[in-house]
């Protein structure tokens, strides 16, 4: 069947409709409707950062409630699942990092029976790799759009992997800076950056296994049985992310301890030779402050070897403190 030529259309990452699995045609938005109800036919729609003009003549076409429209316009913080009749929403975090910070953004399906609607918001989550993985596999997309949306959220997963991986790195090198020297005002600030963000992270990927797991054991016609093993495969993957996230947080944390543990004992040290040495220096002073009185009746005052006496005194009491000390570990 002859099709007309795609249009372009700002924020449309890709239109493509897929037969047994086979790339059938990049399509038009104004020709994703004819496309629909086709046997063995799958449309697979990306959008991304789209004006509600788009959002509009795509929920148009792919028979979308007003709802399910409102739904897509409307920005997200946290991942969520809705059910409207005949789709399924699932709203997913993206996260990336660029120059040591974490970024975040939005990926958003509508999985209905024979199409999925791809949306995302921010600089992340381009699965253009998956796409091209899928499309060599004709099989896997035959599955349907169920199947495919295990297969972008798995993909997900694959990217906080790789940000824990990144987190960790750091993690592990603010851990050595905290031991081996103890907790500065500069490591106390990193410190509690990297916390905040892990903590934004972990608030951003917990969802996710719990919706994930929902979508194992929903009954709806747009997910169908086969498919729901693979949702739980991805809610195991999220919920092992969770607890990585979980025990990095945790690693700044005895980090930190263990910082000030160092930094204190340190502090001790610096103590415990300053009041020896002050307990040191305060017999000299003792005595040179006692014989600066000038009184007239003093001991060994008249004494021709009292001056060398007294300072063989000194020599004496500051060699044993010294070494009382010394052997205490005070110096």
């Amino acid at each position: 069947m002859d099709l007309p030529a795609p249009l372009p259309a700002s924020g449309i990452t890709a239109a493509v409709a897929y037969r047994a699995g086979r790339r059938l045609a990049e399509l038009p938005v104004d020709a994703l409707g004819s496309h629909r109800g086709q046997a063995g036919t799958l449309l697979w729609v990306g959008l991304r950062d789209p004006d509600q003009a788009l959002l509009d003549r795509v929920g148009g076409q792919l028979g979308l409630d007003r709802g399910v429209v409102e739904e897509l316009a409307r920005p997200h913080r946290r991942p969520k699942v809705i059910e409207f009749e005949g789709v399924m929403l699932v709203v997913a975090i993206t996260i990336g990092i660029a120059d040591h910070l974490p970024q975040f953004g939005e990926l958003t399906l509508v999985i209905g029976q024979d199409f999925l609607l791809t949306l995302r918001r921010g600089p992340l989550c381009a699965y253009a790799p998956l796409r091209e993985r899928l499309e060599a596999a004709p099989e896997l997309l035959a599955r349907g759009p169920d199947f495919v949306a295990t297969e972008l959220l798995d993909f997900l997963a694959d990217q906080f992997v790789a940000v824990a991986t990144a987190l960790e790195e750091g993690v592990e090198q603010m851990e050595q800076r905290l031991v081996l020297h103890g907790a500065t005002q500069l490591d106390i600030r990193r410190l509690y950056r990297m916390r905040r963000d892990l903590l934004r992270i972990h608030n951003a990927v917990s969802p996710l296994a719990e919706i994930c797991r929902r979508l194992s054991r929903v009954e709806s016609p747009v997910i169908d049985g086969q498919a729901r093993p693979y949702f739980g495969e991805v809610a195991d993957r999220a919920q092992r992310l969770v607890e990585w996230f979980s025990a990095l947080r945790e690693s700044l944390a005895f980090a930190f301890e263990a910082g000030l543990m160092i930094g204190q004992m340190q502090q001790n040290d610096t103590t415990r030779k300053l009041a020896a040495w002050a307990a040191i220096l305060a017999v000299p002073t003792a005595i040179a402050g006692l014989y600066g009185m000038n009184f007239e009746n003093m001991p060994e005052l008249k004494w021709r070897y009292g001056y060398p006496a007294v300072l063989a005194v000194i020599a004496g009491a500051i060699l044993f403190l010294y070494r009382r000390f010394r052997k205490s570990g005070w110096l």
